[in-house]
């Protein structure tokens, strides 16, 4: 079959989707550094002067992906049922584990995470870098304002703090908790080394549960504070 150029808005959307999909299915086989614009293309079904007519390169289609994995994540986030009752702290501990678990479930997001500084944002032209950082900020403020309802005792500053350090241990866990296969067997060679290996998903729930305890501890002794200073009267 021969390849027919989208010419429509519609039809350019739907050729990027597919594009953005063959991206998807092949880092559920292979990490970010593996994926190749060849590979993706005969898995695309183009050929690559025809998946760079929708993309400019290869960083741009996982730029792309990355930007359709947070949204999708994020709406999964919003759907799931909040803590009713409960203490400041057990509500930030609900969730720490609400976020953790859903990233540990999203492996194909937290790969793009993990590659997004060092490898996805650098052979990116300047427009690309302008429409990925818009989408960024928009996900950063759903996620700040998905913890303030969460925990409405924080402020949106603090909400973002917490965001912003969970996301940024996520990035860096996943990397670390991928042992090489020659790591894989010197874990299963010594108990004590056993022991040193990270597990992404409690690292990124005791850094959110963590966080989260000190931003509240901080706005609770700054509202003792503020309590406890006397107006002077006239």
């Amino acid at each position: 079959m021969s390849f027919q150029r989208a010419r429509t808005e519609e039809q350019r959307t739907q050729r990027r989707r597919q594009i953005r999909d063959a991206a998807a299915a092949m880092l559920a086989e292979v990490p970010v550094a593996k994926l190749s614009l060849n590979e993706l293309s005969r898995r695309a079904g183009l050929a690559k002067a025809n998946v760079l007519r929708y993309f400019e390169s290869r960083e741009d289609v996982l730029l792309d992906l990355l930007d359709a994995e947070i949204a999708e994540w994020i709406a999964e986030l919003e759907q799931a049922p909040r803590l009713g009752r409960g203490t400041p702290r057990e509500r930030g501990d609900h969730l720490a584990d609400l976020w953790a678990t859903s990233m540990a479930n999203r492996p194909v997001l937290c790969d793009l995470l993990s590659a997004q500084g060092a490898v996805l944002e650098q052979n990116i032209s300047t427009d690309v870098g302008i429409r990925h950082k818009r989408r960024a900020r928009q996900s950063l403020q759903a996620l700040v304002e998905l913890v303030r309802r969460h925990l409405p005792d924080l402020s949106e500053a603090e909400a973002a703090s917490l965001v912003e350090t969970t996301l940024l241990m996520a990035m860096t866990a996943w990397q670390c908790s991928r042992p090489s296969p020659e790591m894989l067997a010197a874990y299963a060679s010594d108990p004590e080394l056993a022991a040193m290996r990270l597990d992404f998903t409690d690292l990124v729930r005791r850094t959110a549960q963590v966080t989260a305890s000190g931003l509240l501890a901080r706005r609770q002794g700054a509202d003792r504070v503020a309590a406890a200073v006397v107006e002077p009267t006239s």
